[in-house]
């Protein structure tokens, strides 16, 4: 063997296996890189909406560098639209499947309103939402990708849902079924008076719904 080298012991070859970073390693830290990214793209784009939000400030704010956005995203509209993606279709796929369970009314209902609490008003889900009714006139491809992507859906799950209901006799009023858009009103209403009047007159979000629950199915007088 020549002077000066000789041949690496196991415990050295396994050392410098270890050293580098395994398959699931790697995997499990472009993730990580790709949810701060999109954590970091949602507060920005909150913060100055999606026209003036820079693809530098959330590389910035997530800790990467500007070309790490580009290994996971191919521009802002593509991050953005992932974000809907990410964090109102859990919420969608939950509503498509209490369509299919044969529950009286009121539970799904009840289920809706935990829902969309839950995961989207005491959330960041509710930033999309109110950069959606801010944004969405001036970039109507955005409005278009996440009409496609969760309102549409939604509608057609809440239509199928209240059709059933009147069918049932549970709902008096059949216009409910044909406009799913009544039902969510109070729930759009309290995303918006937060907004502005929050530090004034904050809406309690789960009571206001159930209230709106109980009248649309006349349950009693409320005072």
């Amino acid at each position: 063997m020549p002077s000066g080298r000789r041949a690496k012991s196991g415990m050295e070859r396994r050392g410098a296996a270890a050293s580098a970073p395994r398959g699931s390693d790697r995997a499990a830290q472009s993730a990580a890189r790709r949810d701060a990214i999109l954590k970091a793209a949602l507060d920005e784009f909150s913060a100055g909406g999606f026209a003036a939000t820079r693809l530098d400030d959330v590389a910035r704010r997530a800790g990467v560098a500007k070309g790490t956005i580009y290994l996971h995203f191919q521009d802002k509209e593509a991050l953005f639209q992932e974000i809907v993606r990410s964090m109102l279709t859990p919420l969608v796929g939950n509503l498509e499947a209490l369509r299919e369970m044969d529950m009286p009314f009121r539970i799904v209902a009840e289920q809706i309103v935990n829902l969309f609490v839950s995961e989207v008003l005491e959330t960041d889900g509710k930033n999309i939402i109110r950069l959606m009714i801010a944004e969405g006139p001036r970039f109507p491809k955005i409005a278009e990708f996440h009409y496609r992507e969760v309102v549409s859906r939604v509608m057609a799950a809440m239509r199928a849902i209240l059709q059933r209901a009147v069918e049932r006799g549970e709902i008096r009023h059949a216009a409910l079924a044909q406009f799913p858009q009544l039902l969510f009103a109070p729930a759009l209403m309290t995303i918006i008076w937060n907004s502005l009047f929050d530090r004034f007159a904050p809406l309690d979000a789960r009571a206001l719904l159930r209230a709106h629950i109980d009248i649309l199915l006349s349950e009693r007088n409320l005072p």
